[in-house]
C-alpha cells in the first residue's frame, strides 16, 4: 500500500475559512453545489465514463446536490450526461467544428482571406502581416478575451461548493504546451479557491510535462487543493519530483466504479475478438504527425486480425472514441480487403458507436479484446474480458503491470504481425485463469473506490477522511 507523502504547509488562500467558504462547509448536503472539471467533449468515451462515474457516486450520496460540469463542449456535455454544462476555455464555447467525409468543414471566403491570398504571393509582406497581426492585434485582443472569460468563469464558480477535477489524465503538456491543460486547471483552481470553494483532483493521471511552465501551474494548482490522488504510482511519483509536497495518495481510475448496464450476451458461432485500431501518428489527426509509422502499425493490425480470421475467430472491428479513431477502423479495413486470402467479410462486422452504453454493450458479445486506449483496457477489465493491450503511453503499460497482466502488454513501436500472434495465443490459453484474477482484482477497486466516495462525501461535511490508498 502506497504511503501518503509528507504534508506541506497550507498556502495563504488556505489557512483562513472566508466567511464564503465557512457558509459553503455548513451547507447540508443536499444543498450542495458541485462543480466538475474534465477536458472532455471531443468524442472520447473513456472521458465521459470518468465524468459519468463520479457523477453517479456523488448523486448516491447526495441526492439533492446540483452538479454541473466545465468541459471542452459544453452542448455535447449537456446532451450525453442530462447536467448543466460551462465552457472551460474560452475557445470551447462553441461546439467544436463537425466533420463530413472525414473533411473538416471550409470557412466561408471574405475579404481576410483574398488579403491573404494576395499577400502570400510575397513571402516577405506576408511575414510583416503575420507579426504585425500578432503584437498588434492578436496578443492584445488575446487578453482582453481571456480577461472577459475569467470575469465569466468567475461568475459560473462563486456559487460553486466544491470543485473537482474528476480524473483522466488531465496532468499534461502534449496537447497544447503548458498554455493547454495546465494553465486551464490552474485558472479554475484560483478561482475556486477565491470564491470559497473546496478543491479537489481525484484519481488524476499525470504526465507527460515537459515545460517549466507547465509544471509551475500543476504544482501551484496541487497546492492549493484541499485532497489530492492520483490513478497510479508513476503519476504521484512524476508530480512529488517536481516539487510537491502535499499529501498525495493512490486509487485506480475513477471509471472502474462505473455501474455496468445490462447488456447483450457474447454471441453464438464462433469466439470473437474486438479490435480497436488507433489513430498513432497519424497526420490527419495527430500532432505528432508520421505517415510511415502510422501505415506500418495498420499494415501489422490488418495481418494479425488477417490471422485471426484464418485462425476462425470472428472479428469486431470497434472504437471507444468516437470521432479520433474512426479512420484508422476504415483503413484496417481497407488492409483486410486488400488480403486474397480473406475468406467470408461477414465474419468482419463494425457497428456505430455512439455512447458509453453501446461500446459496453458491443463489449460483452467479444471474447477477447484487442486495443491501445488506457480506458478500452479499462472497460474490458470491467466485462472481464482477456485483453490484449497495444501500448502506445506509458500509463498503459502501467495499468496492465498494475493488473498483474504485463506478459499480455505489447509496446505499439514494436508490435508486428508476429509478436501480437504469439502474445494473443498465451492470452487464450491462459484465458480461465486471466478471468478469474482480473475480476477479483476489479472487486477489490470497486471496495477501494466506494471508500473514497464515502470518505469525501461522508453525510454533511464533505470533509476529506482518507488514511490510506487502494492500490497494491
Amino acid at each position: 500500500m502506497p504511503v501518503q507523502a509528507e504534508a506541506a504547509r497550507p498556502s495563504k488562500l488556505m489557512e483562513e475559512p472566508s466567511e464564503a467558504r465557512l457558509d459553503a462547509m455548513n451547507r447540508p448536503s443536499s444543498n450542495k453545489k458541485i462543480g466538475l472539471v474534465h477536458h472532455l467533449g471531443h468524442g472520447n468515451l473513456g472521458d465521459d465514463a470518468t465524468l459519468a462515474a463520479v457523477t453517479e457516486n456523488i448523486r448516491s450520496r447526495w441526492p439533492g446536490a446540483a452538479v454541473i460540469a466545465l468541459t471542452l463542449n459544453p452542448v455535447d456535455t449537456q446532451e450525453r450526461h442530462g447536467m448543466p454544462a460551462y465552457a472551460l476555455r474560452r475557445d470551447s464555447k462553441q461546439p467544436p467544428q463537425t466533420y463530413a467525409n472525414d473533411a473538416p468543414v471550409p470557412s466561408r471566403a471574405g475579404f481576410k482571406a483574398r488579403v491573404k491570398g494576395w499577400f502570400s504571393q510575397n513571402k516577405f509582406l506576408l511575414a510583416v502581416l503575420r507579426t504585425g497581426n500578432a503584437v498588434i492585434i492578436g496578443r492584445p485582443k488575446a487578453l482582453m478575451q481571456e480577461m472577459s472569460f475569467l470575469a465569466e468563469s468567475f461568475r459560473v464558480i462563486k456559487s460553486q461548493d466544491v470543485l473537482i477535477v474528476c480524473g483522466g489524465g488531465q496532468l499534461l503538456d502534449s496537447w497544447g504546451g503548458p498554455w493547454g491543460f495546465p494553465y486551464t486547471l490552474f485558472k479554475w483552481i484560483v478561482l475556486a479557491r477565491l470564491s470559497g470553494a473546496r478543491c479537489y483532483f481525484l484519481n488524476v493521471g499525470a504526465g507527460p510535462l515537459r515545460h517549466p511552465l507547465s509544471k509551475w501551474f500543476i504544482k501551484r494548482a496541487l497546492l492549493l487543493s484541499e485532497y489530492v490522488s492520483f490513478r497510479d504510482e508513476d503519476s504521484r511519483k512524476l508530480v512529488q519530483d517536481l516539487g510537491y509536497k502535499g499529501k498525495a495518495q493512490s486509487f485506480p481510475d475513477c471509471a472502474y466504479s462505473l455501474t455496468v448496464p445490462a447488456v447483450r450476451t457474447s454471441r453464438g458461432g464462433g469466439r470473437v475478438v474486438g479490435v480497436s485500431p488507433m489513430a498513432y501518428y497519424d497526420p490527419r489527426r495527430c500532432f505528432d504527425k508520421d505517415q510511415s509509422k502510422y501505415d506500418g502499425y495498420i499494415r501489422s493490425l490488418a495481418l494479425f486480425s488477417a490471422w485471426l480470421l484464418r485462425d476462425q475467430h470472428r472479428l469486431m472491428l470497434f472504437s471507444t472514441d468516437i470521432w479520433f479513431d474512426t479512420q484508422a477502423i476504415e483503413d484496417v479495413k481497407a488492409g483486410l480487403r486488400n488480403d486474397t486470402l480473406l475468406g467470408d467479410e461477414r465474419s468482419v462486422t463494425s457497428e456505430p458507436v455512439t455512447g458509453i452504453d453501446d461500446v459496453l454493450s458491443q463489449m460483452a458479445a467479444m471474447d477477447y479484446v484487442i486495443t491501445s486506449r488506457f480506458h478500452g483496457v479499462i472497460f474490458a477489465h470491467l466485462m472481464n474480458k482477456p485483453v490484449l493491450a497495444i501500448s502506445p503511453h506509458p500509463k498503459v503499460t502501467t495499468l496492465m503491470g498494475e493488473l498483474g497482466l504485463a506478459e499480455f502488454c505489447v509496446d505499439i513501436s514494436g508490435c508486428d504481425a508476429e509478436v501480437l500472434k504469439k502474445t494473443f495465443v498465451r492470452l487464450e490459453s491462459n484465458s480461465e485463469d486471466i478471468k478469474a484474477h482480473m475480476a477479483e482484482r476489479v472487486a477489490s477497486y470497486k471496495v477501494g473506490l466506494a471508500a473514497q466516495f464515502d470518505a469525501l462525501f461522508d453525510g454533511e461535511s464533505g470533509v476529506p477522511m482518507l488514511e490510506g490508498a487502494a492500490l497494491g
